[in-house]
């Protein structure tokens, strides 16, 4: 049996009760140590490294909260990738664990916690659930990890990548991901988001710019004026082609009626004098009389008194 073949068949037997299950490592020189990522729960310290039946010497233990994996540059990717290379790590092994906390807290519950200790929303990522790598199922999270585990050219191909969940209640390892098997296969793709970005890439800033030859300061060759003669040529050229074919298929249109044309005036005789012009004397006007004034109202002497 391979290492992490032993190592889940010596847990299930000493789970169901077998004194004598166990592991000699020496026969599994040539694998150990092994590089473990579990989650920070303080319930996993008593635990490891004994679930695996290793010693101490043998175990590489690196931890995070819900031992989330996000991308495939990131620093828990470099963590492991040095655990590796430096340390010696021949197999990777991605370990959670049931009942975790991580998992049953909402993004609501968690701006909440985050509140608590004084960091507000704003001060946070726009996408939280994509930063802090929540998720909603312990199996699901190991093996999405183990997909950017593969994934990464930090971790060597000929390394085994493996999935395990820890039951807390009994002890018992669930292997989700057998490394030895997806050795062999090609890793899975992943989506942009994990990729890390590439010069030429539309979203990268660096990118933009690739035009532009850093130190020659070269411009372009168009000359003054080019530009716009070709537009010009562009325009005109399709427009006359345009009209070419109207005129071929359509018929032109009727032209307007001309306007009718006034009979020229009669010629006077040559000889013709033009008679003088008609002078008109104004008769004075008669001089105006003035009325006679009437004469003044007298009154009465004789008036009767009733």
């Amino acid at each position: 049996m391979r290492l992490f073949e032993a190592i889940l068949d010596a847990n299930h037997r000493a789970v169901a009760g077998d004194a004598s299950a166990g592991l000699r490592p020496a026969d599994y020189a040539d694998s150990l140590p092994i590089v473990a990522l579990t989650c920070v729960d303080p319930r996993l310290n008593a635990f490891f490294p004994n679930v695996l039946a290793l010693p101490a010497e043998d175990f590489i233990w690196l931890r995070n909260a819900g031992n989330i994996v996000t991308g495939i540059l990131t620093s828990t990717m470099r963590s492991l990738a040095l655990s590796c290379a430096v340390k010696g790590g021949r197999e990777i092994a991605i370990i959670g664990h049931s009942d975790c906390q991580i998992c049953k807290t909402t993004t609501i519950q968690l701006l909440d916690k985050l509140k608590a200790i004084g960091v507000d929303r704003h001060r946070l990522p726009e996408n939280i659930n994509e930063f802090f790598g929540t998720f909603g199922s312990e199996r699901q999270n190991v093996i999405k990890g183990c997909d950017f585990v593969r994934s990464s050219p930090l971790i060597g191909l000929q390394i085994p990548v493996h999935g395990l969940l820890l039951d807390l209640e009994t002890g018992r390892l669930e292997w989700i991901v057998n490394g030895y098997q997806t050795l062999t296969s090609p890793p899975p793709p992943m989506t942009p988001s994990a990729l890390p970005p590439q010069i030429g890439d539309p979203t990268d800033t660096i990118g933009s710019f690739k035009e532009f030859a850093l130190g020659e300061m070269s411009f372009p060759q168009t000359k003054i004026g080019e530009l716009a003669t070709h537009i010009e040529n562009l325009v005109s050229d399709p427009a006359s082609e345009l009209g070419s074919e109207a005129g071929r298929g359509v018929s032109p249109a009727a032209q307007p009626a001309p306007p009718p044309v006034k009979p020229p005036l009669p010629q006077m005789d040559a000889g013709w004098t033009k008679p003088p012009p008609l002078q008109v004397k104004a008769s004075p006007l008669p001089p105006m009389r003035k009325a006679p004034l009437p004469p003044p109202i007298r009154p009465r002497a004789n008036l009767r008194r009733g």
